[in-house]
């Protein structure tokens, strides 16, 4: 779905179909400017599949020197809150939708759309109908069955103007009227039989209040939304694709110079993720997640509380490309893109999550020294940072083994490792509780094998990392599994959530280096051997630190050859 064209310098710039369309819009003179939109319905968070549309849009226009507008599509007060329109804002915002002062709500052409509908009556393009939601439902028929017109339809011009004024006037009860476009019910495509534009609903709108009882039906409210705003594009995805006639019919019927085009393009699927907003409201209301935020939900606010960086996020966008044919992406791509976009900028910090205490016998009890480590072996421009060692530490458990298996080279009995930035350290014994549970390990330090002193007489294999005990700072890590079991598959036979038990793990008894002391929410680090790690924005506390697992370090997903 895309062409590669040559420009003046020889480049070759690949181009995808949206793309090239609009250069042709451009070139007939359909259009001379470029103007685009993202139009969420402010009822739940955005999502990682809403992502795309916004970081596609916006760079659609800014590619040609265009505008980029956010609205909201608020015509559905039955679902929409001031908390979603909140949180879609932050969200645009923080992918770099770049709107500048064009923030607009389709509740505000109300009045618009309310006289093209009396326009559309006047012209006998619209009626009046009081068939119950089943009735109509009933008459439009189905794929193989054209639809039968309902006894309403030949309403005078008058009578629909009355009835529609009535409406709108509150002297309808809900349900018992709705005003339909007067189109074609033998039309192949269901959405052009007659379909309904405008439905009596008594409910308190979020930026209207009371003013209105009834309000404009999606398929009504979107076209007129976009002409009004002087649209070129209508970018969307494909389930619209049936809705375009009935779209192009009410720009032109509602009589907008300068229409706008609608062109679609594939949804963005991710395997084995929850994306439905009544799953996900679901688990909001069951309390399985904390929140719309909850890191293991791939809303856009639970990418970015994890860790998730605008960069990594634009990056996928552009690697999953557009197209116009559905497909499903790996999951595993979204967490390769941050790991691509952390690891060069990040400091290395040791963090110990599973701890037990090493204790270096031969080390002066009360003795401090510095150690000075890089903070980035593949990035020299992120500097250097000292650490106080000590005889006390904390290592991690599985970096000891009393009974080691072949090719086991961190400590055991007798054995000699490095210990991070610091000294070559070897076991000499081990300290158990009641239960034989290992509490400590001793060790016996070699003083002239200390990092950067240029000692070769001997190497070891294994290198652990540890904390010093005494200035430690405790935290707690949160480990991410996916919401849904992948063995299982997303659904039951039920229609029900497969919830994987273990989809979070809370470790209370972590420890850090003291360095993060001032970490804010959505600070991020690697933390050597453990992963990357970002501060919990809602949970974590300057006394109390939370830290969420944004990602594994290592996976064996690699990116898909280009054919």
């Amino acid at each position: 779905m895309s062409e590669e064209i040559k420009n003046t310098n020889t480049e070759t710039v690949s181009k995808n179909f949206i793309e090239i369309e609009i250069d042709k819009d451009l070139e007939s003179g359909r259009f001379d400017h470029v103007q685009t939109r993202f139009p969420p319905e402010p009822n739940g968070y955005l999502h990682i599949g809403h992502a795309k549309s916004i970081i596609l849009n916006n760079d659609i226009a800014k590619e040609y020197g265009g505008k980029f507008n956010l609205r909201f599509d608020d015509t559905n007060p039955t679902k929409e809150k001031e908390e979603f329109v909140h949180s879609i804002l932050e969200d645009v915002k923080w992918l770099g939708g770049e709107f500048e002062d064009r923030l607009f709500f389709a509740s505000n052409y109300f009045e618009e759309m309310y006289e093209k509908a009396v326009l559309l009556i006047k012209k006998g393009k619209a009626f009046v109908c009081d068939l119950s939601a089943d009735e109509i439902r009933e008459y439009r028929g189905d794929f193989k069955t054209p639809g039968k017109e309902s006894p309403y339809r030949n309403r005078s011009v008058e009578e629909n103007l009355k009835l529609f004024e009535d409406m709108k006037n509150g002297l309808c009860e809900d349900g018992s009227r709705v005003l339909r476009a007067k189109i074609d019910m033998a039309s192949p495509n269901i959405n052009m039989r007659d379909p309904v534009i405008y439905r009596v609903a008594r409910m308190t709108h979020h930026n209207t209040g009371d003013k209105w009882c009834i309000y404009p039906m999606y398929d009504f409210a979107h076209p007129i939304e976009d002409a009004i705003e002087n649209i070129t594009h209508s970018l969307c995805t494909l389930e619209f694709e049936d809705h375009r006639p009935l779209y192009d019919w009410v720009v032109q019927e509602c009589e907008y110079d300068h229409p706008p085009r609608q062109i679609e393009f594939a949804k963005l699927y991710l395997t084995n993720v929850v994306t439905g907003k009544r799953y996900i409201k679901k688990l909001v209301e069951d309390g399985i997640v904390d929140g719309w935020d909850d890191p293991r939900l791939v809303s856009i606010a639970a990418l970015r509380r994890r860790g998730y960086t605008p960069e990594s996020i634009r990056n996928f966008v552009k690697l999953a490309g557009v197209s116009k044919a559905d497909s499903s992406i790996e999951s595993a791509m979204l967490e390769y893109c941050i790991r691509e976009d952390l690891k060069l900028k990040k400091a290395r910090i040791m963090a110990i999550l599973d701890p037990i205490k090493l204790i270096i016998d031969n080390y002066p009890e009360g003795q401090s020294e510095l150690c000075t480590m890089p903070n980035n072996l593949e990035n020299p421009d992120l500097g250097e940072r000292e650490i106080e060692f000590g005889r006390e530490l904390y290592i991690e458990r599985e970096d000891f083994m009393e009974v080691p298996p072949k090719k086991y080279f961190r400590l055991f009995p007798g054995n000699e490792v490095r210990l991070m930035g610091a000294y070559f350290v070897t076991c000499t014994s081990v300290e158990k509780d009641e239960n034989g549970e290992i509490i400590a390990v001793h060790a016996t330090y070699d003083p002239a094998t200390k990092s950067g002193s240029g000692f070769t007489e001997r190497k070891v294999k294994g290198t652990i990392h540890w904390v010093n005990a005494k200035t430690a700072l405790k935290a707690e890590m949160r480990l991410y599994e996916n919401i849904v079991d992948e063995e299982k598959g997303k659904l039951d036979e039920n229609g029900n959530l497969n919830l994987n038990p273990n989809s979070l793990t809370v470790l209370k008894d972590c420890y850090v280096e003291p360095c993060l002391k001032d970490a804010k929410a959505y600070d991020s680090f690697q933390f050597v051997r453990n992963g990357f790690f970002c501060v919990d924005a809602k949970d974590s506390k300057p006394d109390a630190l939370v830290f969420n697992r944004i990602v594994s370090l290592k996976s064996s997903f690699k990116l898909p050859k280009n054919d």
